[in-house]
C-alpha cells in the first residue's frame, strides 16, 4: 500500500501552524471592525457566520437525516454557543478595544479549564486572572464602557459553552460535519440584528468580498490550522500556545486600528495572559484544549 500523500500543512511545525492560527484569527477581528461603521456589528456577524458556514457545509456535506434527535439537540445548542460568541463579541467590539474585549473574553475558556481541574494551584491563577479583569475596569477611575462589559462577558459564556459542547460534537459526528451543521445554526443568532443593521448592503459585491476575508481569517484557516496541529501536539502545549490570544489581539488592535494601550491595560493583559499559561500547562494530554470559534 503506498503512503498517504504529504499535506502541504505536514511540512510546517505544529507550533507554527497555532501561532498562524491565532494571528489570523485577531487579524481577522481587526478586518472586521472596519466594517462596522457600513454594516454594524449585527450585520458582519451574519455576513463571517453565513459565508464560514455555507464554506463548510459545501466541504463537509452534513445531512441530518437519520441523526437521532438528542444529537440533533446537540447540534442546536452548539451552533447557539457559537453564534452567540461571534454575536456579542463583535457588539462588545463595537465599544471596546480588541486587545481589551478578547483578554476579558478569555474568562470563558480560562473557567472551563479551571472548573475542570482538581489543582488547588489553579486557584491562584484563577486570582491572577480576575486581579487583570479588575484592573482592566479601573476601580476608581475611567472604566471600559458598561455596556461593552456586559456584551463580552456574554461572550466569554457562549465561548465556555462551545468548548463544553464542541468536545461532546467531537465524540458524536465524524470529522467536522458536527460543526458544519452548527454554523448553519449559528448564523440565526445575528440574523435579525444583521439584517436591521447592514440591511441590502450585506449583498453589494464590495462588503461580500471583505466578509470572505473575515471569514475565511476567523473561521476557515484557523480552524483547518488548530486541527491539524492538535494531531501533532500535546493539548497542554496547545492551549499554552492559545493564551497569547489577548496579546496577539493587542498587537492587531493597533497594527490595524491604531488602537493604543497604556501601561495598567497592558499590564491587566499580561496578568490574564500569565494565568491562562499557568492553567494549561500542566493539563494532561487529554485535556480540554482552548479553541475559539
Amino acid at each position: 500500500m503506498s503512503a498517504p500523500a504529504e499535506s502541504p500543512l505536514d511540512r510546517l511545525p505544529p507550533v507554527t501552524l497555532v501561532l498562524t492560527a491565532v494571528s489570523s484569527i485577531q487579524f481577522g477581528a481587526a478586518l472586521a471592525t472596519t466594517l462596522f461603521d457600513e454594516l454594524g456589528p449585527g450585520g458582519v456577524s451574519l455576513l463571517r457566520l453565513g459565508i464560514a458556514a455555507a464554506i463548510m457545509v459545501a466541504v463537509w456535506r452534513p445531512d441530518p437525516r437519520g441523526v437521532p434527535r438528542t444529537d440533533l439537540r446537540l447540534v442546536v445548542l452548539f451552533g447557539l454557543s457559537l453564534g452567540g460568541m461571534n454575536y456579542f463579541f463583535y457588539e462588545a467590539l463595537h465599544r471596546i478595544p480588541l486587545g481589551i474585549a478578547v483578554t476579558i473574553e478569555f474568562i470563558g475558556p480560562l473557567g472551563v479549564a479551571i472548573a475542570t481541574t482538581r489543582r488547588r494551584l489553579d486557584l491562584v491563577w484563577a486570582a491572577l486572572a480576575f486581579a487583570g479583569i479588575l484592573l482592566l475596569n479601573r476601580p476608581g477611575g475611567e472604566s471600559v464602557d458598561r455596556t461593552g462589559l456586559v456584551l463580552i462577558l456574554l461572550a466569554a459564556a457562549c465561548w465556555a459553552a462551545y468548548i463544553v459542547l464542541a468536545q461532546r460534537a467531537g465524540r458524536v459526528f465524524t470529522g467536522s460535519r458536527g460543526l458544519a451543521m452548527a454554523m448553519g445554526i449559528a448564523v440565526l443568532v445575528p440574523l435579525g440584528p444583521g439584517i436591521h443593521q447592514a440591511g441590502t448592503e450585506l449583498l453589494t459585491w464590495h462588503f461580500l468580498l471583505i466578509g470572505a476575508g473575515v471569514a475565511l481569517a476567523s473561521s476557515v484557516i484557523p480552524y483547518s490550522l488548530e486541527t491539524e496541529a492538535l494531531r501533532r501536539m500535546p493539548t497542554n502545549v496547545f492551549g499554552v500556545l492559545m493564551s497569547l490570544e489577548p496579546a496577539v489581539a493587542a498587537l492587531a488592535g493597533f497594527v490595524v486600528l491604531g488602537q493604543n494601550l497604556d501601561a495598567i491595560e497592558l499590564a491587566a493583559i499580561a496578568l490574564v495572559v500569565a494565568a491562562s499559561v499557568g492553567v494549561t500547562r500542566q493539563q494532561g494530554r487529554g485535556a480540554a484544549p482552548i479553541v475559539e470559534g
